[in-house]
């Protein structure tokens, strides 16, 4: 399949659209023929997102909202605009998420609850935001951002292998129930990337990092973007249920 035409005619939606991975994963739909609603956390990041898009092409078809994830009312809201302007929605990658380090014994309870809200509460929000249109409409595509360390587990920060591991069992589960109404739910799980924060290391640490990695580097958000564009697309027709490791192997 020409990879200009993967998703030709699909209306996908993704949060944490407006940098790293998900700025990556906006792209590659685009570039694959989806029309793209990038969601942000403010409106400044959102435009300043939709600005280098459109700066690289102008006739991309891409638009951003900023909805308030951890709100139902206002997922439910956003999922009903873009089901009205666009007529449906074919594609939900839910992107957002938050991470932590702290120890067990530094950890607050608040900032637990913080991560488990926007990494998995916000995670189900549009989900059941956008399935009964999915469903009306004869099927869909759901992906979700998990993690290596839903598999493998940290040493700090409890929250965040944590709010993984739900997304994995709310990524299963869901593939199974939404079978039948033909919509497929798939996780991509990304090992180190070279997202901003890890751009920002220095370079000793990223090659102390790199040594635990057999491919010998981290990941670049295109490459993680690239399964994100596959489990997203036709080519996946068959896959679901699926938590796709993007990590080169990272050993524990």
């Amino acid at each position: 399949m020409d990879v200009k035409r993967m998703l030709e005619g699909k209306v996908a939606i993704v949060t944490g659209g407006t940098r790293g991975i998900g700025f990556s994963i906006v792209k590659k739909f685009l570039n694959a023929g989806a029309s793209v609603v990038l969601c942000g956390s403010r409106q400044e990041s959102v435009e300043k997102a939709l600005g280098a898009l459109k700066e690289e092409n102008s006739e991309y078809p891409v638009t951003g909202m900023w909805p308030e994830l951890t709100d139902y009312a206002a997922v439910e809201k956003a999922a009903a605009e873009v089901k009205e302007k666009f007529g449906k929605i074919d594609i939900l990658v839910n992107n957002a998420g938050i991470s932590a380090r702290e120890s067990i014994y530094d950890y607050k309870p608040e900032d637990f609850a913080r991560i488990m809200n926007l990494n998995v509460n916000a995670v189900f929000y549009f989900i059941r935001a956008v399935v009964p249109y999915m469903k009306e409409q004869g099927g869909g595509s759901i992906v979700n951002t998990s993690s290596v360390v839903s598999l493998k587990g940290q040493a700090a920060g409890c929250g965040y292998p944590t709010s993984k591991f739900a997304v994995n069992g709310l990524t299963v589960s869901l593939a199974r129930e939404l079978g039948k109404d033909r919509i497929r739910v798939n996780a991509v799980a990304p090992g180190v990337t070279r997202t901003d924060m890890v751009a920002a290391l220095p370079e000793e640490m990223v090659k102390r990092i790199s040594a635990a990695i057999p491919l010998a580097r981290v990941g670049e958000p295109e490459e993680v973007a690239d399964a994100f564009l596959f489990l997203a697309s036709d080519m996946a027709s068959y896959v679901t249920g699926e938590v796709l490791s993007v990590d080169g192997a990272t050993i524990p």
